[in-house]
């Protein structure tokens, strides 16, 4: 199988996580606790380590602030319904994933938060649209670092500065852009920072992480309460960081996978990771260039890219029509459909079939990259 849906989620992983999983597994794996046993205390401890790994890589503010989660769905729950309150004012854009999509139109439906969606132009969001949705009553800005179904990187440091000018907190979605775009937590004034692990960081699923700054200080609630290893005697969630957000056992298993690929990746550098992605990536706009039919959804700008592109699909195959064809019959792996994103598919005109999305990663070749193209080439030869 030639694959190509990283931006679902990065395989093959690198060896030395493949490794470190191995490797945790059989001789780590307890439950996490600073007064029990041993092993309870070493699971602790690489869960610390973990946490200053993180630290240092996104230059936060402290590895207490970073909480670890499922994914980056539950990590982007625990920060938009642990901050907003009844009456506040929310600005997010038309390039959400569902994860941000769904928390906050839930909370708009039910009459908690209003809400302004502000609509990108070929794939980017101006900075200046999102100072201009924003209220004496916003509270929040959450939106994704880099679209899951464009590709294309969003102005951040911009954003960010203008957010903190307005006295709202900043939300950012890192899914297809932890590991591959530098982030820094403190240039850009980012408050909240969500990703998953089994993405751009080349860990397992079943593992994310949230960073919440220090303007979340006695703002920020738990979304979940329960069991936190260290302190059992209080009546509710313990209120010090990062156990606030932690109620739980935590997938220590998978932030073992997680440190693994973090380290892969900063001795990789993330930059020359994007750069790998995004050569393949133009192999298939040069392509669709002299295709006929064929259309490159969005801007192209290989500067504000990651390694995901969708292409509109020509003739009367729908996007999932290709998409089960390349599975079966070329024994290639990519997306089809909305990508749990369909409000830049309407904006697109794509709604509702979606598009195809591929998504190389760092193990990718342009062999792979041809592979697909002669078969698309192949399967519209007759549909034109």
């Amino acid at each position: 199988m030639i694959y190509l849906d990283n931006a679902a989620t990065s395989f093959p992983k690198p060896e030395s996580v493949y490794q470190a999983l191995d490797r945790f597994a059989r001789t780590s794996l307890a439950n996490p606790g600073r007064a029990g046993h041993r092993m309870a205390v070493a699971a602790e401890r690489s869960l610390d380590a973990a946490r200053h790994a993180l630290n240092q890589y996104f230059h936060g503010d402290a590895p207490e602030r970073w909480a670890f989660t499922l994914n980056a769905t539950d990590a982007l729950n625990i920060a938009i319904k642990g901050i907003v309150n009844p009456g506040d004012h929310v600005v997010t854009t038309d390039l959400e994933h569902n994860s941000i999509s769904r928390p906050l139109h839930a909370l708009e439906q039910a009459g908690v938060i209003t809400l302004t969606r502000v609509v990108s132009s070929e794939g980017y969001v101006d900075a200046g649209a999102i100072r201009r949705a924003i209220t004496p009553a916003t509270r929040l800005v959450a939106m994704t670092h880099a679209s899951n179904v464009l590709g294309t990187v969003q102005p951040i440091d911009e954003i960010g500065r203008l957010t903190r000018e307005a006295g709202a907190l900043f939300l950012l979605d890192a899914a297809q852009s932890a590991g591959v775009v530098a982030i820094d937590l403190r240039t850009a004034r980012i408050d909240m920072l969500a990703f998953p692990g089994h993405k751009g960081l080349y860990g397992p699923t079943g593992v994310g992480a949230l960073y919440v700054g220090p303007r979340t200080d006695g703002l920020i609630r738990p979304w979940r309460e329960g069991g936190t290893g260290g302190d059992s005697s209080s009546p509710g969630q313990p209120r010090h960081l990062p156990y606030l957000l932690e109620g739980g056992t935590p997938n220590v298993l998978g932030v073992a996978g997680l440190a693994a690929g973090l380290s892969w990746v900063a001795n990789h550098e993330p930059d020359a990771l994007r750069r790998h992605e995004v050569d393949l990536l133009q192999i298939v706009v040069d392509w669709a260039a002299g295709s006929e039919g064929w259309k490159i959804a969005g801007r192209w700008d290989p500067a504000t890219h990651v390694g995901a592109l969708s292409l509109i699909v020509p003739g009367d195959l729908s996007p999932q029509d290709v998409g089960a064809i390349l599975d079966t019959s070329f024994e290639l792996a990519v997306r089809p459909g909305l990508h749990c994103a369909p409000y830049i598919h309407r904006n697109l005109g794509t709604f509702p079939d979606g598009t195809v999305r591929l998504s190389p990663g760092a193990f990718s070749t342009p062999e792979d990259v041809l592979a697909f193209t002669t078969a698309l080439a192949e399967i519209t030869a007759g549909v034109l």
